[in-house]
């Protein structure tokens, strides 16, 4: 079994900041790409960033210069610092990854919760 717990969601002012982390555990060998994702109601659900295992980044351009995706391969973890947030920023938040199994060497897309980001005055 393979989990990714997200926390770090809540309610900021514009302009204010937040770090949101999404950790993973179970039986994993290996991660490979982790993305954060967004979805307001009616929506589709939007790719906000990416990282590859090799810590290439990519990013929307809504949030391109505000947002800032990392990881912590030692504890599974991966982070988005979000910065400079704006009201249309506002969503549920959802991390996903690319997780090779320890059990059977088999890579499977994985999501987590999703947490709660509001921004407003």
């Amino acid at each position: 079994q393979v989990q990714l717990v997200e926390s770090g969601g809540g309610l900021v002012q514009p302009g204010g900041s937040l770090r949101l982390a999404c950790a993973a555990s179970g039986r994993v060998f290996s991660i490979r790409s982790m993305s954060y994702y967004r979805q307001v109601p009616r929506k589709e659900r939007e790719l906000v960033a990416t990282i590859t295992s090799g810590e290439s980044t990519a990013y929307a351009d809504s949030v391109k210069d505000r947002f800032t995706i990392s990881r912590d391969n030692a504890k599974n973890t991966m982070y988005l610092q979000m910065n400079g947030l704006k009201p249309e920023d506002t969503a549920v938040y959802y991390c996903n990854a690319n997780i090779e199994s320890l059990v059977n060497g088999r890579i499977n897309s994985y999501w987590g919760q999703g947490t709660q980001v509001t921004v407003s005055s």
